[in-house]
């Protein structure tokens, strides 16, 4: 792990793998030291804000250096379902891709425990890891225009939930009708990292 300041209150620490980083930032929220303002994990990077004027920065990055950071620290998550209409618009190729019957990708799929290791591209949007290895496909070649909000894809070794209508590449297995982002709401973003999400089919 490197560690980089970021600016006069942050620091950026660049990690050897998406599992580093998770339980560098599971140690974090765990430990809560005093003075952190924010968290901001990415596929690859943590970075750390600090109160001006605390010793968050050094006391975090102490932390980091006793921890085992080969693991997330275990916790009692949130745990949050998902119901899903299998029926996007790629299921079929996916399901090609990976050699099995559309009912075979649907029961991989609702059959994981995933986990919401950042969040990122739209607001809401989680990046959820643990999808089965059959399943981790590439982006479309040719990216749509629009995804509609909630549809369900795969790319990479992520799953996810579109939380809005925007552009998009990841393949799509399905819909929900479950919100995933409301600027309203007094949480706006559904998933938060280190959350567990299931997905149903209905």
């Amino acid at each position: 792990m490197r560690w980089r300041r970021y600016g006069e209150h942050a620091a950026l620490l660049d990690c050897d793998s998406l599992t580093q980083m998770s339980a560098a930032h599971a140690t974090i929220v765990a430990a809560r030291p005093d003075g952190v303002a924010e968290l901001v994990p990415g596929a690859r990077t943590l970075l750390v804000v600090a109160d001006p004027g605390s010793s968050a920065l050094d006391d975090v990055r102490a932390l980091l250096e006793d921890a085992d950071l080969t693991r997330p620290p275990s916790a009692a998550p949130r745990e949050i379902t998902i119901e899903v209409r299998y029926d996007g618009e790629d299921l079929a190729l996916i399901a090609e891709t990976a050699g099995l019957s559309e009912k075979d990708v649907v029961d991989l799929h609702t059959g994981a425990e995933y986990t919401v290791a950042f969040t990122g591209f739209a607001p809401g949007f989680g990046y959820l890891t643990g999808l089965p290895e059959p399943l981790r496909q590439p982006r479309l070649e040719s990216p749509r225009t629009r995804v509609p909000a909630g549809a369900v894809g795969v790319a990479g070794e992520f799953t996810g939930v579109y939380p809005t209508p925007s552009p998009g590449g990841w393949r799509l297995l399905g819909h929900t009708d479950t919100t995933l982002f409301d600027p309203h709401a007094e949480r706006p973003a559904l998933l938060t990292p280190g959350d567990r999400v299931r997905f149903r089919s209905v």
